[in-house]
């Protein structure tokens, strides 16, 4: 018992002796937050221990290096005069105040009998006061790159829309501004599909393959539309050839499986030399399993039948009227079905061969059928190419 506890005391001491280094080490190296984040984490169970007060000591010693820090860089910065350090000043303010609520359910921290003074401040007015300063400056910086008619400062307009609003909730009516500056910076992509096979699509499959919603594409940025809308504009369009359609004939293979086993099939008597019945030391008659062959011809018969639909997916910058990229699609369906005839002695067949002969024929899926099952296929190489595409103006 003594022994377990002098181990659990030893552990103890190199556990803390780790987290005291490893504190330490953020110390020297200028980490002071993440300093008083372990340190806090230290602290979580029994701060008032004895074995805890260097870590209360080295929080107090990261709060008050990391406070004077951040208070003296706001000094530069304000003196700076700048409107672009607005958004600096703002953040180390939050930071200031958000360093303090994450302590304050550790209050009071002691060394000893002494409780430690961290000197907290209220920074409320700091906070409001460079938080209208920040949502006025940029708001100003969004509507003038939202005004440039670009695509790509519309987005960067929503970046910042979406900053001030995430500080200072629907400031000058931003909400209003996010959503101008999403529909400013969408791409709207036309799609379409080309049939060259001179084959007969099935409506079914165009209808899916032009049905976006199934594809889950996650671009915030790209809408796709199916049907010329009147007077709609189109920045990209995206148009899928199909080139060729390769379908096999039905095709019948056959091949034969001979199948050979000894089994046991009842018992029969124990023949001594003489002809007669054997018997045991008991007067009882001696009697062994019977062995016999059995054989089987199993006839496998498999149905086969093949699509190959190729294609090319096409990318035309509509404002250039350049096309920006071409994609090939190889996508293949097979139909295949296997029964088979038995002719002989079942008891001859493995699990495998029983299934076999289970097995029913099956009508062969029509040219229509076949090309629709290509489909799924197609969809996921379209889907890939779609998630995979960046468009570029």
């Amino acid at each position: 018992m003594r022994k377990l506890l002098l181990l659990t005391v030893l552990l103890s001491v190199l556990v803390s002796c780790g987290g005291r280094k490893q504190i330490e080490k953020q110390l020297h190296s200028g980490n002071y937050d993440v300093a008083i984040a372990k340190a806090l984490k230290k602290l979580e169970t029994n701060k008032d221990k004895k074995r805890k007060r260097q870590f209360v000591v080295m929080l107090e010693d990261a709060y008050r290096k990391v406070v004077a820090r951040d208070l003296k860089t706001i000094e530069h910065l304000k003196k700076d005069g700048n409107p672009e350090q607005f958004r600096s000043i703002y953040e180390i303010y939050a930071n200031l105040d958000a360093r303090q609520e994450a302590i304050k359910p550790f209050l009071p921290l002691k060394i000893g009998n002494k409780i430690v003074n961290l000197n907290f401040r209220d920074y409320s007015n700091e906070l409001v006061d460079y938080r209208y300063k920040v949502s006025d400056y940029l708001i100003d910086q969004g509507l003038g790159l939202l005004d440039t008619g670009n695509k790509y400062q519309a987005r960067e307009a929503f970046v910042i829309f979406e900053y001030i609003d995430t500080i200072n909730p629907n400031f000058e009516d931003v909400r209003s501004l996010l959503e101008e500056a999403h529909q400013k910076g969408t791409d709207h992509v036309i799609v379409s599909i080309e049939n060259d096979t001179h084959q007969i699509i099935p409506a079914r499959l165009e209808d899916e393959l032009l049905n976006f919603n199934t594809y889950g594409l996650n671009d915030f940025w790209t809408v796709y539309h199916t049907t010329d809308g009147l007077g709609k504009k189109f920045d990209f369009a995206m148009q899928l050839q199909l080139k060729r359609i390769n379908i096999s004939s039905d095709q019948w293979r056959e091949r034969q499986i001979l199948r050979e086993k000894q089994i046991v099939d009842g018992w029969e008597y124990v023949l001594d030399q003489n002809g007669n019945v054997a018997q045991d030391s008991l007067g009882n008659d001696l009697k062994v399993d019977k062995i016999i062959n059995v054989r089987a011809r199993i006839f496998e018969i498999e149905q086969f039948k093949s699509a190959q639909v190729i294609a090319k997916v096409i990318f035309t910058d509509l404002r250039s009227n350049n096309i920006l990229d071409a994609f090939p699609i190889d996508t293949e369906f097979v139909f295949q079905n296997k029964f088979g005839r038995l002719r002989g002695d079942e008891r001859a067949l493995n699990d495998n061969d029983l299934q076999l002969i289970r097995n029913k024929r099956l009508p062969f899926p029509t040219n229509s059928e076949m090309v629709y099952d290509s489909g799924e296929d197609l969809k996921h190489q379209l889907k890939h190419i779609l998630n995979s595409y960046p468009f570029k103006g």
